[in-house]
């Protein structure tokens, strides 16, 4: 925390999610745009700083670092930049120590200052009761800068209460694989949300993928998928009469990779 900036900290309630929570986003992409995330921290932050002449300052700060993250082989940005910052940062500490009630009216850019600064996870937190928590994950889903990847589903399933390495896996399952059928997108859904979409699951669907299905023996799949006792011993049973005892026996122990063959059988 910057010194002298305690008072404008304390006046933000906690409410959403914690620093270290939106911490995670770099860490499930080795292509987290730092320039990205930090103009679209500074794009939701800046309008709610009160302070007409406290905004343009933020603006300043905010254009600058910007700029010198978009080309980091600039000395001559990162020097403006660095002061840029300092000088915003200054001038918050002045205004909040000067403050003589409660609320400050610097909340929105103290979590600026650590936006500017690289601690994007703290900016977060600190201005999501502020801004909302839905802006705030457009923004982080975006940095990601992830290819074939489903933005839309990411975002359903972080406001959806799922952490981020779930999420971000389920949008790049659904990315990869944009081709399979619904019904096995449907499936992915519902397990990502579940918090069950492990690689093994990704694996079976894969195969069911494949296997061209009807829409009997996709209803089939679903059901064998979803663990029903009563479809998973007839389907090991009709595997077992057909010479496949040993996809019987995986089939039976919960293996999901004998699915899509449980299924193909099935009678058109």
């Amino acid at each position: 925390m910057f010194p002298g900036m305690a008072i404008a900290a304390q006046s933000v309630q906690p409410r959403g999610h914690s620093a270290q929570w939106w911490a995670q986003f770099p860490a499930v992409s080795e292509k987290f745009d730092a320039a990205s995330i930090t103009e679209a921290l500074a794009d939701v932050i800046i309008p709610k700083i009160p302070s007409p002449l406290l905004r343009r300052e933020a603006e300043i700060a905010a254009e600058v670092v910007v700029l010198q993250l978009n080309r980091p082989q600039s000395e001559e940005l990162a020097g403006r930049a660095m002061k840029a910052v300092h000088r915003l940062v200054a001038t918050v500490e002045r205004l909040t120590e000067r403050a003589t009630g409660e609320e400050t009216g610097t909340e929105a850019a103290y979590a600026l200052c650590h936006a500017l600064s690289g601690r994007w996870g703290e900016a977060a937190a600190e201005v999501e009761p502020l801004v909302g928590t839905k802006a705030l994950l457009m923004a982080f889903v975006k940095a990601l800068r992830l290819e074939r990847f489903d933005n839309t589903l990411t975002v359903r399933l972080l406001r959806a209460g799922q952490s981020p390495q779930i999420a971000v896996q389920a949008g790049l399952v659904v990315g990869r694989y944009a081709w399979w059928p619904d019904w096995l997108i449907k499936v992915v859904t519902e397990r990502a949300l579940a918090g069950r979409l492990d690689e093994e699951t990704i694996t079976a669907l894969d195969q069911c993928a494949y296997a061209e299905l009807s829409p009997a023996q996709a209803k089939m799949a679903r059901r064998l998928l979803n663990g029903d006792a009563t479809v998973v011993d007839g389907a090991a049973l009709r595997l077992e009469t057909l010479g496949e005892p040993v996809a019987a026996a995986k089939l039976r122990e919960g293996d999901l990779t004998a699915v899509a063959l449980a299924a193909r059988l099935i009678p058109l």
